[in-house]
């Protein structure tokens, strides 16, 4: 079982990506095996599918299409390691595990701030085996000074949500309790959200990069939307410990996203697939490109696993 504990950057080489803000961390093995022993078997192997949900495998409406759908439950079936990989938190993604048929394995929520283990043998179904936290104050400070007007919700180590002004997103999938700003401070936080209703995605991004935020991982949104989490922490770092749990070669992942949230991922998994409406740095870090949303662009991808 992975660890919980607070999120750290021990004995690894990172570097800041200037893009989204996150350390980035080289994880490729520099042999043929895994530091777990695992060799690759070439077509025979099983793959770690790892799947963004927003704007992947759901639309903007948070509509997932029937062909979507019947191709993801299709690779689950065909005994791949199937992960969701999601900026939503816990609550929020269930119901997408659920959907495409996952009932064994694994998956990670809060963009790696939190990791879950799936099992029919637990009473839940689901158990959460690592939560990465960190103490949101500096960052929420140097935030107030320069976005008075914005918003902000936590999400806390007991899975709660707490914001200000009224702030609530489907991605948290629990009702937000209201607290003062002050309250927030005192929180210790997995996932730090920002919402900016006073300016657009670019002037947000612009603020948001002259703030110079230190001690965390961030990335902006489609809008002026900003997601933030422990030092070092993003969707590849905790895809990573699973990868090297599992034994799987990292020439055997596959990850599809079209986000800011998604570029160490894509840049992580040996095939790293951008949706068509990706941002071009995005499509940057990818090996390759499928279809946007609208047109099914992963189901594209999942079939292509099963031949």
């Amino acid at each position: 079982m992975l660890n919980s504990r607070n999120a750290g950057t021990e004995d690894r080489h990172e570097d800041r990506n200037p893009i989204t803000g996150s350390l980035q961390t080289t994880y490729r093995p520099t042999s043929d095996m895994t530091s777990s022993g695992h060799q690759p078997h070439g077509n025979e192997s099983r793959k770690m599918v790892c799947l963004d949900v927003d704007g992947t495998l759901v639309d903007h409406d948070g509509h997932m299409d029937d062909e979507v759908r019947e191709a993801a439950r299709a690779v689950v079936e065909a005994g791949h390691h199937v992960l969701i990989a999601t900026g939503r938190s816990l609550a929020a993604t269930l119901p997408i595990i659920q959907t495409i048929g996952l009932e064994q394995g694994h998956s990670v929520c809060s963009n790696g701030g939190v990791t879950l283990k799936l099992s029919t043998d637990l009473e839940a179904g689901y158990e959460v085996i690592d939560r990465r936290t960190f103490d949101p104050a500096p960052a929420l400070r140097s935030l107030r000074h320069r976005l008075p007007s914005a918003k902000y919700a936590i999400e806390d180590d007991r899975g709660r949500f707490l914001s200000t002004e009224r702030f609530q997103d489907m991605s948290f999938g629990v009702q937000a309790e209201g607290v003062t700003f002050e309250e927030l401070m005192e929180a210790t936080a997995v996932r730090l959200v920002v919402f900016s209703t006073d300016s657009s995605a670019e002037e947000f991004g612009e603020a948001v990069e002259s703030i110079g935020l230190q001690g965390v991982t961030y990335s902006v949104g489609w809008s002026a939307w900003l997601d933030i989490a422990a030092a070092g922490v993003t969707k590849a770092s905790g895809l990573e410990a699973l990868r090297d749990h599992l034994g799987v070669h990292i020439d055997d992942t596959v990850a599809v996203g079209d986000g800011r949230n998604d570029i160490e991922m894509l840049a992580w998994a040996g095939r790293g697939v951008a949706m068509g409406q990706a941002p071009p740095e995005v499509v940057k870090v990818a090996d390759e490109v499928t279809g946007n949303v609208s047109e099914n662009g992963a189901a594209a991808v999942l079939r292509s696993l099963l031949t």
